[in-house]
């Protein structure tokens, strides 16, 4: 007897349905696969949107991944655009549909259904949030908006509230467009998920393409003129600042209201709890995509994690094992991710050290600062990168970096290590490729391994960037001339000694007090530091990122 064709009905496209729709073609031929999306695109590139409003992507068909043309042809799918679910009947198994185009509401039976609702952003209910000019980039349809906004714009001044990835995607591509821009942030820094003083370059390219940053300073309104149009912000502070149009980038909230009327279970932190399969508590249904939570390592808890990557790879297995009941089992999602800012770029996976102590999870770090290859080799950048890994059990918990170029290899490297659970003895024994165009023989991620391992070791122990420097004999072992050219945050009351020199002078320090080195990456306070400990200095460590990065984490101005 012939098997009747599985009806499977994914709600949503973009990243997580139209993966789960043609992984369910592929692996099964004969089921009726329907595609629902109330929006006009089904599939586009998110994460390509800013750069076609700076016509970085000058052509927009190259953001439409996949047309319904194309997967109707392609793989067969009843594709159904401005088509938007109301209601879902888990008893009956159907889901109420709207069709925008015509009005009609009909009822659609399903044997599984997906998820994909997504999420929609955040824009606060302050006076002017609906006037004219005030954006989100959300798809394609607000890329159009905005993008007619600027080519048309006669005053180029704009406002970009919200100092994320796509906050700053969006002031990099507007003053690549002639606009003077002004970044507003609650948070007293660009890239909140990051440690502070690991952005600092980033808000250093800010200010070297004129953009005026306001941090730590909310938006209280949007200022509108007599025709209800945007004409800039007043933030919390007062302060009135100008621009058109004003673009809001302050995250997304997950579209969990069709689920939570169907009695799916929703998590902490807010999204479709799914099991490593995606499935909700009912069987049938699966979630994918910014709308549900996922194991996210290395807490081994359920999190939200509204990102492109994982919502690809949670619509391939989901659409696999609504098809064919079976799939690869969801791995943990760490938050890898990367932004470019004009000619610096920062990276993140796992847990930053702000992250753990929120959390409560115990936490040490180690920060570097190496060259993405050979030195002797022309156009050598540097690269910022820390490492963060649990005291105790030595796993690799997280890394952020930035820099010019080169910090994706390193993030990337971290984030496959930590999938393996890797602790920081694995990643110093890495086989890493090495030629001079491309690296060091000791890469970076080499030298942050090898600096948490002789702190775990009791080696060289190292001090945060940020730690109180008043109480502690100083030792700062760089050059007179580096010194007055950069001089240490805090750093006052050091006891200027160059390392080449330091076994000779040995007579000047106190081996008895607790004593912390400093230089200007690390390196040499680290050879100062083993000197001392072999001439009876046993209270002592070295400044983590030296005084390049203790000037970014507690700035000389302050």
């Amino acid at each position: 007897m012939t098997r009747k064709p599985i009806r499977i009905v994914i709600i949503g496209g973009v990243a997580g349905g139209a993966s789960a729709a043609t992984r369910a073609r592929r692996t099964d031929e004969h089921a009726e696969i329907i595609l629902l999306e109330k929006d006009e695109h089904v599939s586009f590139a998110n994460c390509g949107l800013p750069y076609h409003i700076g016509e970085e992507i000058a052509d927009r068909s190259k953001l439409l991944v996949a047309t319904k043309e194309l997967l109707e042809r392609r793989f067969r799918l009843d594709v159904r655009t401005r088509h938007e679910a109301t209601v879902i009947d888990r008893d009956n198994k159907t889901v109420s549909v709207l069709n925008h185009e015509t009005g009609e509401v009909f009822d659609l039976p399903y044997d599984k259904l997906i998820l994909s609702p997504g999420a929609a952003p955040l824009v606060p209910p302050i006076p002017g949030h609906n006037a004219t000019g005030v954006y989100t980039l959300r798809n394609v349809a607000d890329m159009d908006h905005i993008k007619a906004t600027i080519d048309h714009a006669v005053t180029k001044e704009a406002v970009v509230v919200g100092a994320g990835f796509i906050g700053l995607e969006v002031v990099e591509q507007l003053v690549h467009r002639g606009f003077k821009v002004s970044l507003v942030e609650l948070q007293p820094q660009v890239l909140p998920l990051f440690d502070a003083e690991m952005v600092q370059p980033i808000e250093s390219s800010l200010r070297a393409h004129s953009v005026d940053f306001f941090a730590g300073d909310g938006i209280k309104a949007v200022l509108t003129d007599s025709e209800n149009k945007a004409v800039g912000v007043e933030l919390a502070s007062g302060r009135k600042v100008q621009g058109h149009p004003v673009i809001m980038g302050l995250g997304v909230r997950p579209n969990t209201q069709l689920a939570q009327a169907a009695g799916l279970d929703i998590g902490e932190t807010g999204g479709i709890v799914t099991n490593r399969f995606l499935q909700t508590n009912d069987p049938d249904i699966y979630a994918v995509g910014d709308a549900c939570e996922y194991v996210c390592g290395p807490l081994n808890r359920q999190q939200r994690v509204p990102l492109a990557g994982p919502a690809n790879r949670a619509g391939r297995l989901a659409g696999e094992h609504a098809a064919t009941g079976n799939c690869q089992p969801m791995g943990n999602v760490l938050g890898t991710a990367i932004v470019r800012v004009f000619d610096q770029s920062a990276a993140m996976t796992g847990l930053s050290v702000k992250a753990a102590n929120r959390l409560g999870v115990k936490a040490t770090s180690v920060t570097i600062v190496a060259g993405q290859h050979a030195g002797y080799f022309p156009g050598a950048t540097p690269v910022t990168l820390k490492l963060v890994f649990d005291p105790e059990t030595e796993q690799v918990l997280g890394a952020q970096a930035v820099g010019k170029d080169g910090v994706d290899k390193r993030i990337d490297i971290i984030a496959t290590s930590m999938n393996f659970n890797a602790t920081v003895r694995d990643l110093a024994n890495l086989d890493l490729c090495y030629a001079p165009p491309f690296g060091s023989a000791k890469d970076p991620v080499h030298q942050a391994a090898f600096a948490a391992g002789n702190h775990l070791d009791g080696i060289a122990h190292v001090a945060p960037a940020d730690v109180e420097l008043s109480d502690v004999q100083l030792v700062d072992v760089r050059t007179t001339s580096e010194i007055e050219n950069h001089p240490l945050a805090g750093g006052e009351h050091a006891i200027h000694i160059p390392v080449d020199e330091l076994r000779h002078r040995l007579g000047e320090l106190d081996p008895s007090l607790e004593t912390i080195v400093s230089c200007g990456v690390g390196v040499r306070g680290h050879v100062a530091v083993r000197i001392l400990k072999q001439h009876g200095f046993n209270s002592i460590k070295n400044l983590s990122g030296g005084a390049t990065v203790r000037n970014r984490a507690i700035p000389t101005d302050q």
